[in-house]
């Protein structure tokens, strides 16, 4: 469980959360949604200590983020960012094996090989594993970040907009096997969304950010609404379903 008390945040002169509460249950996938500038990305941010909580508190499992160990952080949460500085001439095999060094510390076993190797085809790159960063697409170093979390092998994986250039097939793949990861692996996914339909259609919880606050919080089908959304972002949308599946539409 993480355990959001008390939290706000300043940029400047700028209040970019403003007294944030709130519980992230463990399993499943969460959504963090919201208009520009909601504040999503600086929640994940101070979440996982990327950024450090300049008020309130937050937890994990009832123990004070900043008193857990930075060691011992990496072997139980797993950050992907908007923002990655990584030297473009790495390739993306070993990009990917830098997941295992919470793990190996530098000593890779033949385990933490199998692991690279499991990641690279879980999210389709074993056939670009020893091209550069810098000769693929932004798509594709994307799904190489993604990969690189996934082979850290943490409990928590907290990704911030992992589907920015992502084509469709891709973008789903990725939404797939993340539910899959929540589901079958045991896996608690924190993910920032902009698009609601991938929202809606595979995120078991939402988290909702307006003006540095929560909105609204909870179980998907109980709060992903017309009314709700329509007031989050200020503009028309309807939550419809066909064919036994539900769909935002926002382009009246």
């Amino acid at each position: 469980m993480i355990s959001v008390n008390g939290l706000s945040h300043t940029i400047g002169p700028a209040k970019i959360l403003d007294d944030i509460n709130l519980q992230i249950a463990p399993g499943g996938v969460t959504a963090l949604i919201g208009p520009n500038g909601a504040g999503k990305s600086t929640l994940l941010s101070v979440v996982s200590r990327q950024v450090p909580a300049q008020s309130g508190e937050v937890s994990l499992d009832g123990a004070d983020m900043k008193r857990i160990d930075h060691a011992a952080l990496a072997l139980r949460m797993a950050v992907v960012a908007q923002d990655v500085g990584v030297a473009s001439r790495l390739r993306i095999r070993d990009l990917v094996g830098f997941g295992r060094w919470p793990h190996a510390k530098g000593k890779p076993s033949p385990k933490d090989a199998d692991i690279v190797a499991q990641a690279l085809a879980q999210f389709d790159l074993t056939a670009l594993a020893d091209r550069f960063l810098d000769e693929v697409s932004g798509g594709q170093r994307q799904r190489a970040f993604v990969a690189m979390a996934y082979a850290q092998d943490t409990d928590w994986l907290l990704l911030d907009e992992p589907l920015n250039n992502l084509d469709l097939r891709h973008a789903r793949r990725l939404m797939s096997e993340l539910r899959n990861l929540a589901q079958n692996a045991g896996k608690s996914i924190l993910i920032v969304l902009h698009d609601l339909n991938y929202a809606i259609s595979w995120a078991d919880h939402i988290i909702a950010l307006k003006d540095g606050r929560v909105a609204f919080a909870g179980e998907t089908q109980d709060v992903m609404t017309s009314r709700t959304l329509s007031a989050l972002y200020e503009t028309d949308v309807s939550v419809m379903a066909k064919d036994g599946k539900t769909f935002v539409w926002h382009h009246n």
